[in-house]
């Protein structure tokens, strides 16, 4: 039933974007666009074999794709649906429609990823130059991903509600972005000890909120311009719900990011932390005592440094350093112990063969704080993908 969903979706988008092409004169005013990226990518982990490294990630051959479009109906009204396709299967990343009063105030409501740091922006494969994302947002493509239940906020994270957001610029040289947004939220099974990302991306539980409470979010940056080719951007994000079917526990994410853009070079810096609640009625589940006070929470951080730069004409190279950190109890039977870390350090390039055509290479050392049932604490990654638009 799920993959016929998926099909269907996915004719009535391309139905859709038909149809737009051909729509008769008197729509011409209405203005459309259609667009598309994928990428394949081939994970190899040189440091374990054969069922290990399945064990332990994704490996092998992965697809990653979108495809979107977007309507301009009035001179104030939009109108947006993006299909992706990645480990999950089909997805509907966002269908939504937007009113945009002024530059200062609009109003999106229907499924959308809420406006949260800055790599959310540039989430889509075409739009970075890794084959994976960052580690505070990844989404399944990290070693040990099972163990971590990936990591800070999976990028992205549609949700169905509504956001009000604007822009206001300050002169020439300075520009003031914020979003504000009410969604159903993550969600999780009773008794839960975690968040379960799976069911915010699955009709099988259907898209609705478990418990008729809003998460309530948002999101502020701000960018000065330096010169005609630098710019620097600070912002701030937060969001905070309940994900239980009785609201009666609680996460809390913050994050905080720089952007710098000289020239060719780009430095990027994010910092994310969520706080979040779990049921200890049952404490045989856990694989520590539970403590008498604050015993009843954990707490992930979650930070990378990415910087690329333009070398020649075609080709890019890049370098990230990044890392999760977390704090508190874990299910009985977990690899993790109550403080545990890892980092991660990758080195790629980005070749751009044709204007829509590119292959992504990489390299990445993975550095555990806590071994595996080997003793083994670092694992290697290498990483070849193709990406291209349309």
């Amino acid at each position: 039933m799920t993959s016929r969903r998926a099909l269907s979706l996915f004719v009535v988008l391309v139905v859709v974007a038909c149809v737009a092409a051909i729509a008769p004169s008197r729509a011409h005013a209405v203005e459309r666009t259609f667009s598309a990226s994928a990428q394949v990518d081939y994970f190899f982990v040189p440091t374990e074999k054969g069922a290990n490294a399945r064990a332990i990630g994704l490996d092998g051959f992965t697809t990653e794709a979108s495809f979107k479009l977007a309507a301009d109906l009035t001179d104030h009204l939009s109108a947006s649906a993006k299909l992706c396709y990645g480990c999950h299967g089909f997805e509907a990343d966002m269908v939504y429609a937007e009113y945009r009063v002024r530059d200062e105030l609009a109003f999106r409501v229907g499924r959308f990823s809420p406006s949260f740091g800055a790599f959310n922006l540039r989430h889509d494969v075409a739009n970075h130059g890794l084959s994976d994302k960052p580690l505070p947002y990844d989404m399944g493509r990290m070693l040990r991903l099972r163990s971590w239940n990936m990591g800070v906020l999976p990028s992205p994270f549609p949700d169905n509600g509504l956001e009000v957001n604007g822009t206001h610029w300050f002169g020439e040289s300075a520009q003031l972005d914020y979003a504000a947004y009410a969604v159903s939220g993550f969600r999780a099974s009773t008794p839960a000890l975690d968040l379960d990302f799976v069911q915010s991306r699955t009709p099988a539980v259907y898209y609705v909120d478990n418990n008729s409470r809003p998460t309530f979010g948002g999101r502020t940056a701000l960018t000065f311009k330096l010169s005609d080719d630098s710019d620097f951007t600070i912002g701030a994000s937060s969001m905070y719900g309940t994900f239980d079917a009785s609201n009666s526990l609680t996460y809390a994410i913050f994050g905080a990011d720089l952007s710098l853009r000289i020239g060719q070079t780009n430095v990027r810096f994010e910092y994310l932390a969520r706080r979040q609640d779990f049921d200890t009625s049952d404490p045989t589940r856990f694989k520590y005592a539970l403590a008498s006070q604050h015993g009843d929470f954990f707490v992930k951080h979650g930070a990378y440094v990415e910087v690329d730069r333009l070398i020649a004409p075609r080709v890019t190279l890049l370098g990230r350093v990044d890392g999760l950190f977390r704090v508190g109890n874990v299910e009985a039977g977990s690899d993790l112990s109550r403080r545990t870390g890892v980092g991660r350090a990758t080195l790629g390039s980005l070749i751009t063969i044709d204007r829509s055509f590119r292959i992504k290479a990489s390299a990445e050392v993975y550095d555990f704080s806590d071994g595996d049932a080997a003793g083994r604490h670092v694992e290697v990654g290498l990483h070849v993908a193709t990406v291209w638009t349309f």
